[in-house]
């Protein structure tokens, strides 16, 4: 008889729910026991007429899932109870329940999408948001619309915010199980940890200090990858009376089931986990949690095509769901390596995967659908979906329209990227290109080995020369890799074409060939259009091509982690339709002058370079135009002064050319006058009134002479020109050149006053004025008596208003 789980009393409300409306959210914390009793009472109750498929996030829980439930019903596994995993099937015609793993249930509705022979669809774990479990919900929503509204759909969470996903499935039915947790308590950090500190030694030591301090129950100590739980294990080795057992999603089946099973008689198991433990899995006599605080998370950059894995700070949410591994089985405690003050700053979910991951791989699934919108939780981003179907479109999977091409529908067959069946199929699969795609599809299988790809080959046909030779070879990675490389052999026709390691990473990453720069330091250009460096004195450092593999991610200049030699030859057989010639015009920041080039490109790299000496002069106009645009005009006074009464008149509202600095650059006014002008020196050298002039035309310049004259007539006939190129017109003329003058002059249809600088007879500023009237009245008296002391042999007639104007000076002796 099996014995209780909290589950149970929500059971019968989930029946219910699907008897009446065929659809339900489950939500129900870890240890709840949904992922094992849910199907097996849909089963019962008799739901559903066919089999019972439920999607599981990750394989070691969809196998522990699987046996749990057969063992409940006293089975093997593939009898009632079976599951499928990427390379891996237990099933047979009796099974009623099938665990899958996501990618799988995408290829079942793709092959059938009316899902024959299924009665139910289960979403267990769907808080954790996997792309492949969103696209999965869609497509099961579009499929229940269109061809079958008898389909159950269960979508089970811990942690999710249940409301958006009960929407989405037309106000579905929420049932929630209390579930049954023990207190656990909760131990902080008394101060944060010092920036400098390193996270595997933090949490070695938290280890050390909470196996002290409570001194029952095994321990769940949760890092964010292999690597720190590697390192995590060697500082804890010698711990007295506990045995230490790492567990990650890379481990081989055999070592993940140690971490899972009890400890060893009078032995304590701490387990040294990453986010894998966090929910599916049971794992008993779990009493303490060590939770180091973080998550290693894919990000990805569409405009750079690279995904990188970052280490973050983990979330409330999953910070949670880690402390009630504690509270299990008895009362527990939590350590966290964080202050209780930090925990404020945690955001409150993690990002779902549509939101931050490659969406490479939906986009072909979507071409393979058929298009159209289907009903996501979160859409995904329109740009980054643009940038993942141009990338498709390079490996021929879409055409220009966008539809998916016959070598499209092959690639989504393949259980791997895009990039990388695209390789194995273009290069006639055969064992060389099988296992050069499961290398790159597996993580690296040699550790602190130089970026050479070819390197990791060559592990991996002979693992013990790779040793001999004192490479650090991860044996497990190995075998993964040889099991993957045989299963991709049987996948594709064996026919290679003989292609080397480099040109089949090319047709892999056509955005990633490199090509060295300038320059002694190991620095290329990508064909993508980014940068990439390695560091130098490494065998692949002097190469001129190269294909970068693996990236670390980093947007300015990206540092190469695996990379392959490629000559000239081989980018040209494997690529030799997308090299072409282009013609170049354009203005050089570095030469400060206009170059005219005919390039052999292949993407952003330049195989060939020469002058073109018979550029169009049209093109060499035009670059000398974008050179001015970054250098910026050169303005002599008149033309200055000109822009200035045409400005004036603007924005009085007359109806003339804009020839502002921005308005002149923004068009093609200035073409014309550019022909022969290549340097800096020789734009510079422009002289802007002729093309103002020829923007005004005639009429425009009758125009402007009326309302903005260029200028003032005094008295005496002579011509001063006035200045535009104020708050106000001015302009500056000697003050007995306007004895008589008792109206103050204006310009423009609003009749503005011009602002006149008075200066004495030796050319210096006397007084500014805008009312000459006024200044004849109030202050010139006062001018007067000075000026007649400084320059006594001019005249400085007591009434200015009836003098006349002049610019003598008085005879001697009067």
């Amino acid at each position: 008889m099996q014995h209780s789980l909290p589950i149970d009393e929500a059971l019968p409300a989930l029946i219910a729910a699907l008897q009446s409306r065929r659809m339900a959210v489950l939500q129900a914390p870890p240890g709840a026991g949904k992922t094992t009793r849910v199907p097996l009472a849909l089963l019962e109750a008799g739901l559903g007429s066919g089999r019972i498929v439920m999607l599981e996030p990750r394989r070691l829980a969809a196998r522990a899932a699987a046996e749990r439930m057969a063992e409940t019903l006293g089975e093997p596994v593939g009898q009632t109870v079976g599951y499928r995993i990427r390379g891996e099937a237990k099933v047979s015609r009796a099974t009623r329940i099938e665990v899958v793993t996501e990618g799988i249930l995408t290829r079942m509705l793709q092959t059938d999408p009316s899902l024959d022979g299924i009665g139910a669809v289960i979403f267990d774990e769907f808080h954790e948001r996997s792309l492949n479990a969103d696209l999965g919900l869609a497509l099961v929503l579009e499929v229940r619309a269109a061809l079958r509204d008898d389909l159950l759909l269960v979508v089970m969470s811990a942690t999710l915010d249940a409301a958006p996903v009960a929407a989405l499935l037309g106000d579905a039915p929420m049932i929630t199980s209390a579930g049954r947790a023990f207190p656990v308590e909760t131990r902080w950090l008394p101060r944060p940890l010092d920036a400098r500190a390193r996270v595997d030694q933090a949490a070695a030591a938290l280890v050390v200090q909470a196996v002290e301090e409570c001194p029952e129950g095994g321990v769940l100590v949760f890092l964010p990858g292999e690597g720190e739980i590697r390192r995590v294990e060697g500082l804890l080795k010698g711990l007295r009376g506990c045995e230490i057992r790492p567990l990650f999603g890379a481990m081989e089946f055999a070592a993940q089931r140690a971490a899972l099973a009890p400890a060893s008689p009078g032995l304590r198991k701490v387990v040294l986990a990453t986010a894998i433990a966090e929910t599916s899995l049971t794992i008993p006599d779990i009493r303490v949690v060590v939770d180091a605080g973080r998550a290693r998370r894919a990000r990805y950059d569409a405009p750079s095509g690279m995904a990188r894995l970052v280490t973050e700070r983990v979330t409330r949410a999953e910070a949670e769901q880690r402390r009630g591994r504690a509270g299990r089985v008895a009362e527990g405690v939590c350590y966290r390596l964080w202050s209780k003050g930090e925990e404020g700053g945690l955001a409150a979910y993690p990002p779902a995967e549509i939101e931050a991951g490659d969406l490479t791989g939906l986009a072909l699934e979507l071409a393979v659908w058929g298009g159209g919108d289907l009903p996501f939780l979160t859409p995904p981003h329109p740009g980054v979906l643009g940038e993942a179907r141009a990338l498709l479109t390079a490996l021929e999977a879409l055409d220009v329209a966008g539809r998916i091409t016959d070598h499209g529908r092959a690639l989504s067959a393949l259980p791997l990227h895009p990039r990388l069946g695209h390789m194995l199929l273009r290069a006639g699969g055969g064992a060389e290109a099988a296992t050069l795609a499961a290398v790159l599809a597996e993580r690296d299988p040699l550790r602190g080995a130089p970026p050479d790809l070819a390197l990791r080959m060559a592990a991996v046909k002979d693992p013990g020369r790779a040793e001999r030779d004192g490479r650090e070879v991860h044996r497990g990675t190995v075998e993964r890799i040889r099991a993957e490389a045989k299963r991709l052999a049987r996948a594709v026709p064996d026919a290679p074409l003989g292609l080397s390691l480099g040109q089949m990473a090319a047709l892999a990453y056509p955005d990633r060939v490199g090509l060295r720069r300038k320059g002694d330091a190991p620095r290329w250009v990508l064909s993508g259009g980014k940068g990439a460096a390695m560091a130098a004195g490494l065998p692949l450092s002097g190469q001129r091509l190269l294909v970068a593999t693996d990236l670390d991610g980093d947007l300015r200049e990206a540092t190469i982690r695996q990379a392959v030699a490629l000559t000239e030859a081989e980018l040209r057989a494997v690529h030799g339709g997308r090299i072409g010639w282009r013609a170049l015009c354009e203005w050089s920041k570095r030469d400060n002058r206009v170059v005219a080039r005919k390039q052999e490109c292949f993407g952003a790299l330049v195989l060939d370079d020469r002058h073109w000496t018979d550029a169009p002069p049209e093109a060499l106009a035009r670059a000398a135009l974008d050179g001015l645009r970054q250098i910026g005009l050169n303005w002599s006074a008149a033309a200055r002064r000109l822009a200035a009464r045409v400005d004036l008149c603007r924005r009085d509202g007359s109806a003339l050319p804009d020839v502002s600095e921005a308005a002149l650059l923004a068009g093609d006014a200035l073409l014309p006058y550019l022909s022969g002008k290549r340097s800096e020196a020789e734009l510079r050298s422009l002289d802007l009134l002729e093309p103002i002039r020829a923007l005004l035309g005639w009429d425009g310049a009758q125009l402007l002479d009326q309302l903005t004259p260029s200028h003032f007539e005094t008295p005496l006939g002579r011509r001063v020109p006035i200045d535009y190129d104020g708050e106000a017109p001015g302009i500056e003329v000697r003050l007995q050149e306007l004895f008589g003058v008792t109206v103050h002059p204006t310009v423009g249809p609003k009749r503005l006053p011009l602002r006149i600088t008075l200066l004495s007879p030796g050319g210096k500023s006397v007084q500014v004025t805008s009312d000459l009237p006024g200044f004849w009245t109030n202050s010139y008296a006062d001018v007067r008596r000075d000026m007649r002391g400084r320059y006594p042999r001019h005249p400085w007639p007591e009434d200015p208003r009836a003098a006349d104007p002049t610019t003598r000076t008085k005879p001697r002796g009067t």
